[in-house]
């Protein structure tokens, strides 16, 4: 095969390929007279969807901040029902003491500039304190709530 015969095989090849493209491919117009229900599109996945991996969304906290030793904005009530997650952070600029949640028992030590976290599964219902312990006073109530 020569190479003006190559050339010709691969044009009328390229035009067949156009013919079945166009033939193929869905049109402008809408032929039929019944009506098609929307399908759910499905997420294409690209190469770096492949190769990165998706963080799990973090878990929210109920911030508490701490000003001279006292809650700035008074003492906070956090509501939580029976058999969750309850998820608390202490923050202070300025304040070192020992945070703790009476009923829990749970105990956290606050350096000025830093915060601690409290999470833990509220299986305890009631009424909670919880604390700056050095300096007695209460910073948040942690109401754990029935089902």
């Amino acid at each position: 095969m020569n190479r003006g015969q190559r050339i010709g095989l691969l044009v009328a090849a390229l035009a067949a390929l156009a013919v079945v493209f166009f033939v193929l491919s869905p049109g402008d117009k809408d032929d039929t007279a019944s009506t098609t229900t929307p399908q759910a599109s499905t997420p294409t996945m690209t190469a770096t969807d492949a190769t990165t991996p998706v963080a799990p969304p973090r878990p929210q906290f109920t911030v508490i901040r701490v000003r001279n030793g006292k809650t700035v904005g008074g003492v906070r009530t956090i509501k939580v029902t029976s058999g969750d997650r309850a998820r608390i952070e202490v923050r202070s600029a300025d304040t070192s003491d020992e945070v703790h949640l009476h009923g829990y028992d749970l105990k956290r030590d606050l350096n000025a500039g830093a915060r601690v976290r409290f999470s833990f599964k509220a299986d305890a219902e009631g009424i909670f304190e919880l604390e700056l312990e050095g300096s007695g006073t209460q910073i948040a109530r942690i109401e754990v709530q029935p089902r």
